[in-house]
């Protein structure tokens, strides 16, 4: 599978490549992107790597810190802004402020993550709901949106590493980002699961 995901850009890397050599100015400027593109999903890609071997080798427990989970989940939304932004998204944010105590660096993949992918299925003038409270001994995150939802034969393997359904493929992701969730969440002791709603999907997390 790795091997597979790494072969796909750098074919695509190599093809714009060569292109680059024989086209115009307008289809240099094209070739030019597109090798950005897939040099950045490559990017990504192994950062995510990297960082699921990191939580694997129990890395995240030597790293625990107390923060703000509210500011924290609010600076992953003002970073995306430029992703929500461009497709006029409503935001519903209701933060309860929290101290908590975990691994800050690797907890803010998850809200990345999770945020990102609710912006990167929303229509054009979306809604997005994100709910931080403190319930019950737990924290409790949930983030809702109204895109298409997730096909039932994916629900199963959503959090699969390297597994996309034909939905994610049309947006080019590395099938990594809900594996990095659930690991992340597992190695902080709690829980991650995504459903589908009447309209559009809700991720929920539980940490203790």
């Amino acid at each position: 599978n790795v091997s597979h995901e790494f072969k796909t850009p750098i074919n695509a890397i190599e093809g714009y490549a060569m292109l680059l050599q024989e086209e115009d100015e307008a289809g240099r400027k094209l070739c030019t992107e597109k090798i950005l593109l897939n040099t950045h999903r490559l990017s990504k890609l192994v950062g995510n790597i990297l960082l699921l071997s990191k939580v694997d080798n129990q890395a995240i427990k030597a790293r625990e810190t107390t923060f703000r989970l509210d500011e924290q989940i609010r600076q992953s939304i003002v970073l995306l802004e430029p992703a929500w932004s461009g497709k006029d998204i409503e935001f519903d944010v209701q933060l309860q402020r929290i101290e908590y105590t975990g691994c800050e660096s690797m907890l803010i993949h998850v809200w990345d993550n999770l945020l990102g992918n609710a912006i990167k299925f929303s229509p054009q003038g979306g809604y997005i709901g994100v709910e931080l409270s403190y319930r019950e001994d737990k924290v409790i995150f949930t983030v809702e949106d109204r895109g298409p939802g997730i096909p039932e034969e994916a629900l199963a393997h959503v959090f699969d590493r390297f597994y996309q359904s034909e939905t994610s493929h049309q947006a080019e992701g590395s099938g990594l980002g809900l594996a990095l969730v659930k690991q992340i969440v597992t190695a902080s002791g709690g829980t991650v699961q995504v459903q589908n709603l009447a309209q559009g999907c809700r991720s929920t997390v539980i940490l203790p």
